[in-house]
């Protein structure tokens, strides 16, 4: 049986079970490579390291964008639900505060998913529909902390993804954990 390339990680239950302890292989290898520091990922010494042929590596994941993707899909989709709960808070400060400050944290936890985020729209496969997800969550806990005052009335969406982005990437170089301080600092420069 052949699959489609660019397989995501919703299709893993129509893999054989071989092909998707191979897959989980590959995302493990990718996954330490990642947190030791290897922001390029290769897909050869990824195969081999996993101790599967090049073929199937790409078979699983066509470019290092698919891997990428993969690597975050998992995160990505928690993150999402993360900004739906948010977004159904009664109190919109409160939601909006704490989807800001666990998405940071999600972010400091996992560099696939500060990439995938940092991409914005150029996405395929495994990160499209969760991150559309997030993205009407975060637009909807967004409006609803401006109409209370908790917020600029100039700040997008667009804006406080990017600003997540930066400050996980400021506190990812830092020595000390200073994200609460950044948050501080994140928080104070986007209130009303």
């Amino acid at each position: 049986m052949s699959y489609p390339l660019g397989m995501s990680t919703h299709t893993t239950g129509r893999l054989r079970a071989d092909s998707a302890r191979v897959r989980e292989r590959m995302l493990t290898v990718a996954r330490d490579r990642l947190r030791d520091g290897d922001r390029d990922l290769p897909l050869n010494a990824i195969a081999k390291a996993a101790g599967v042929g090049v073929g199937t590596a790409y078979r699983h994941f066509p470019t290092r964008q698919a891997l990428i993707e993969a690597l975050a899909a998992e995160n990505l989709t928690r993150l999402a639900a993360d900004a739906r709960a948010s977004a159904d808070d009664t109190d919109p400060a409160a939601g909006f505060q704490r989807l800001v400050a666990t998405g940071l944290r999600l972010l400091r936890a996992d560099p696939a998913l500060a990439e995938v985020l940092a991409t914005g729209d150029d996405l395929t496969g495994d990160s499209v529909a969760p991150s559309a997800e997030f993205h009407d969550a975060l637009g909807r806990v967004l409006k609803r902390a401006r109409q209370a005052g908790t917020v600029r009335s100039d700040i997008t969406a667009d804006d406080l993804r990017n600003l997540m982005c930066g400050v996980q990437h400021a506190a990812a170089v830092s020595a000390d954990d200073v994200v609460d301080r950044y948050l501080d600092v994140l928080f104070r420069g986007l209130r009303a």
